[in-house]
């Protein structure tokens, strides 16, 4: 009975899920871009049309970070008609769940150093200390606003 023991390596089973899943979302944020190019340009990969908005040129490359860990994106090129995507932010590197997550663990009190540590355990790449800075400040901006907003008209039993 003994001779039927099973070990799991729990470290590489984690390893190889959290590569599966990172390798899922970035399949499909590829996917939905290069079908929000066909519905821009209004003809499919190789399509003949008469109703053909632009053309492809190819795409280029650009990393994003998000939870499930660094994805690469293929971004394509049209001519004749601009790509602005709505999947993702131009400029944008992160997920926003990402930077959010960044705001939280520095208003809780952890320290920059601290922070950039955590990002590359858990998303496999640092963060600057200039980007944590500058989500602050905006994290920050909004909490003044809120702290110097006016109290007319509302019930407050407790200022």
């Amino acid at each position: 009975m003994s001779d039927n023991i099973i070990q799991l390596n729990e470290e590489l089973i984690k390893t190889e899920l959290k590569d599966l899943v990172r390798t899922s979302v970035e399949e499909t944020l590829n996917a939905l871009l290069d079908k929000e190019a066909d519905e821009l340009v209004n003809a499919e990969k190789y399509e003949r049309s008469g109703d053909r908005q632009g053309y492809r040129s190819g795409h280029y490359k650009r990393n994003l970070v998000t939870t499930s860990g660094e994805v690469k994106l293929n971004v394509p090129k049209l001519k004749g008609i601009p790509f602005e995507t709505a999947i993702i932010e131009r400029y944008r590197r992160r997920e926003c769940s990402v930077e959010e997550a960044l705001i939280e663990m520095y208003l809780a009190g952890v320290s920059v150093r601290r922070v950039e540590d955590i990002t590359e355990a858990l998303w496999g790449t640092k963060v600057s200390p200039g980007t944590i800075s500058n989500l602050n400040k905006k994290a920050y901006e909004h909490i003044e606003a809120w702290r110097n907003r006016p109290l007319n008209g509302g019930n407050y039993p407790y200022v």
